[in-house]
Parts: structure tokens; sequence; C-alpha cells
């Protein structure tokens, strides 16, 4: 087997237990070729690695670890184009989506190789007199991550280099339907020069390798990101060990369209949330709530906008959106399309599967009016490029609806009144609310993060993830009186 579709392990590549097939989403008699599945032995090898390793990489110091990262970072930031392609080509989001994840991948590792250099500690005046008190972060020693498919590069990035900034060892477990772009990103960190076992790659089902890993006691924190579902079951497994956890699930993203709002703006900004990467985003809007006043105006403009969208080929230029991720996931989506109707909603536009010249799994984008909140298409997370339509006699009665979920990650509101968006700021329990702006689309040096079923445990990104990634340790010395 190539070494690049194997797992990477105890700093050297490996053959796996088996292989899976991995296919284009866009054109399915594309093999992007078969990937290695880590084995039992193979997972523990890289545990007990890890715990070797972390050690001689703290004990490297913080100039080795600004120039690792920084040196990740570059290559992908140069590597964009080739990458993002790669990414596309897996996954199915359009090639600028593709690209775009890649560079700020890059981001990601070049804002916490400035990190490592800032990794400074308190000191405190004692309230006992001739005692010295110093307040510091160390590592928190192995982290476990466990990453989506539908951002194959980005979400462990985020997650990775911070991991490796403060200090600690890896061991990632990608998402099975996106094993190629794990492998581009462990080729440019195994080329670092890192302690062999301080970054491994384990593909492999989450039945198997992902259980294995949050049992086990010798990880010292688990950052998730994935379903509620998968989420409460790692949360069970970690708290025997007292591991500590950190996770993102799901979401169901209101945006507020209020009668003051800019109509064309809105349209805009909502089709994009709804529908950007075929809706697979955890930040989609996908409860529009809208005020009464323009409703009507509204919703011919976005089942036009939503006509108007360009599905295809993820690879074609002109291409706006990809093919969803999996059989699966269509069949999932196509699911969800018809509960919608049969809960009363009124399909609008889309929601059937579209042939094109390749054979993939492509959606037309779709819209339901008539909804009520207590839908289930408006309760569960669909993760599909659907979206469905509120009626709401005012601002407050938006709001509530908004509040109305178990989830709280993102939240939008379109607006031209100061008072309302102020408001919207202070009373919308969500992690990250947006005035004018996508429900979707976050900057990678502040916190991000959501409130309910949406998340548990510190923040992502930004100074924020030092909460997660470090522990803290503080010190009394006794100084004496000199002679």
């Amino acid at each position: 087997m190539p070494h690049s579709n194997g797992i990477y392990v105890a700093g050297r590549w490996q053959a796996g237990a088996g292989t899976i097939e991995n296919l284009n989403p866009s054109d399915l008699s594309d093999v992007i070729g078969a990937y290695a599945q880590a084995g039992a032995d193979q997972l523990d090898e890289a545990l007990e690695a890890a715990r070797r390793a972390q050690p001689v990489w703290w004990a490297a110091g913080i100039q080795k670890r600004h120039d690792v990262l920084m040196a990740i970072g570059t290559e992908l930031m140069a590597r964009a184009e080739e990458i993002g392609r790669l990414v596309s080509r897996e996954e199915g989001k359009p090639l600028a989506e593709g690209k775009g994840e890649v560079y700020r991948a890059g981001q990601f590792f070049t804002y916490y190789a400035a990190e490592a250099l800032r990794n400074q500690g308190d000191l405190a005046e004692s309230v006992r007199p001739g005692i010295e008190i110093d307040v510091r972060r160390e590592p928190v020693g192995t982290v476990a991550i466990i990453s989506p498919w539908n951002f194959p590069v980005a979400t462990p990035a985020w997650k990775i280099a911070p991991a490796l900034a403060y200090g600690n060892a890896v061991v990632w477990k990608p998402a099975n339907l996106t094993p190629a772009s794990a492998v581009a990103l462990t080729e440019i960190i195994a080329r670092q020069d890192i302690p062999p076992g301080l970054f491994n790659l384990v593909t492999g089902p989450g039945r198997a390798v992902g259980q294995r890993l949050v049992d086990s006691p010798l990880i010292d924190a688990i950052s998730f990101t994935g379903s509620v579902a998968v989420g409460r079951g790692i949360a069970a497994s970690a708290i025997a060990n007292m591991t500590k956890i950190q996770m993102e699930m799901g979401s169901k993203n209101p945006m507020l369209i209020m009668d003051d709002a800019d109509l064309d703006l809105a349209v805009t900004h909502a089709a994009g949330a709804a529908f950007g990467g075929t809706g697979q985003k955890c930040t989609a809007a996908s409860r529009l709530i809208v005020h009464e006043a323009i409703h009507d105006a509204f919703v011919e403009k976005l089942v036009k906008a939503a006509q108007a969208l360009r599905v295809g080929n993820a690879l074609d230029e002109a291409t706006q959106i990809g093919p969803v991720v999996s059989d699966d996931q269509l069949r999932q989506n196509l699911d969800y399309i018809s509960l919608g109707i049969s809960e009363g909603a009124e399909l609008l536009c889309g929601g059937d599967r579209l042939e094109r010249p390749t054979d993939g799994y492509f959606m037309a984008p779709a819209v339901f009016g008539g909804t009520r909140n207590d839908m289930r298409i408006n309760r569960e997370e669909m993760f599909a490029p659907i979206t469905s339509i509120i009626r709401a006699g005012s601002y407050a009665e938006a709001l509530a609806i908004a509040n109305d979920s178990a989830f709280g990650l993102t939240a939008g509101i379109m607006t031209r009144s100061l008072a309302r968006a102020a408001h919207f700021r202070a009373n919308m329990r969500a992690g990250c609310v947006m005035v004018n702006l996508p429900t979707a689309g976050t900057d990678y040096h502040v916190p991000f993060g959501g409130r309910g079923a949406s998340s548990y445990g510190p923040r992502e990104q930004g100074r924020y993830a030092a909460e997660f990634y470090t522990t803290v340790k503080t010190a009394y010395v006794a100084a004496g009186v000199p002679e």
C-alpha cells in the first residue's frame, strides 16, 4: 500500500488492518483511493507513543513549537489550491469553498504559532509575607481529536493547532468519509521536526476505533465535533476516566428577517447561509423567521434565488452548490422532505434528486413555507440544503421563536434598527450572533461555540482555546530572608 493512504502512528506510516474505498460524491466513477483502517493494536500503539512524546515536545520550548506550527500553516496556505481541489473532490463542496477552507486551516496554524510564544503566566502577591506565587498554564497531556467530514481540513486544524501550540500530543480520528484530506494534512505535519508519536492519524469506524479511543485511560482530553447522539456517548465514556471534554454538536440556527430589513441583502444572506456548503454546516440557517409585513415578498425572492443556484460537479468552476456527501446523507435529506410535507409544510421549491452529466448525490435546494416551530423539520438538525420559513407577527414573537430550541450555536438578524440589533445581541440565547450577516462565517482568532445541545465544555478558537488545551498550576515559593 502506498504510505500516503495509510495511517500514521508512532512517527511511521503503516498499513492498516483493512481498507475502505473513497469515492467522489460528484462522480461515483471517480475512485480517489483505498484508505487504511486502523486496528485496535495500532490505536494502542499510537496512545503509548503519544504519552512518551508529549513531555519531550513540552520540554522543546516555545520557539520550537512556534517554528513547527508556522511551517505547517505556511505550507497549507501555499498549497491551498492543490489541497482545496482534493477537499472538493472528496467532500463535494465547490472549488472556491475547498480552497478557502485549506487557506483558513493554514491561518489557524500560523495564529497558534504566535500564541505558542504568548504562553505567559501571572504573578500574584501572597496574603502571607515572604511567599511568592506564580500561576502558569501547562499542557493537559494527550488529546484525542475526533473531527467531522464537512470541514475535513479546517475543523481538525482548529483543534490540532492549539493542541500542539500548548505542548500536547495528539491522536486524531477523522471522519471515514474524508480520509484523503486527513492524509494530506498529516503528510505536512509528519514532515516536521517533532518527536515520534507526538501526532498520530488513526482512521477507522467510530464504533470501533473511535469508541476505543474515548474509552482509553491514556487520553487526558477529548475534542469532538459531530452529532448530539455521538457526543452524549463520548461524554458518558469520558466521565468514567474523568477525561476533560470539549464538544461541538448540533444546531438549528435561526435568522430573523425584520420588516425594516434590506430585502435583497436579506435574501442574499439567507440563501448563502442556508445552502452554502450544500447546507452541510453546523452554522447553516435552517430556520428563517420572517416578519409578516414582508413575508410574501421575501418568500418570493428567496424561492427565485434558490432556484437560480447552479447545482453541479464540485470541480466545475461554475458550480455554486455541490453534491451532498454520501448516499446515506442524500436518503436522509429526502426523508426529511417527505417528513416536512407530512407535517403540513408547503414545499415551495427543490427537494428532489437531480440528474447531472456525472452520477453523483445532487439535490435541489429546498424551501419549506408555512411551517411551525414545533414541526420536526424545525426541531432537528437536518444537515441538508433545506430551510424552513416561519411567519412572525412582531420582533418579540420572532425572538421567542428563535430561542425556542434545544440548540444555541449561531443566530442572525436582518434589520436597520439599532435598538432591535442591540436587544437581539443581548437576548438571543446563542454562542455567536450576527447582525446583517449570514449565520455562517466566523473568524479564527475569536471564540467559537454555542449553548444548550450545541456545545459542551470550553470554547474553541482564539485565546479561549487555552482553557481546554491547558491546565493551570499555582506555585507557592517561600522566598526566605537573605543573609
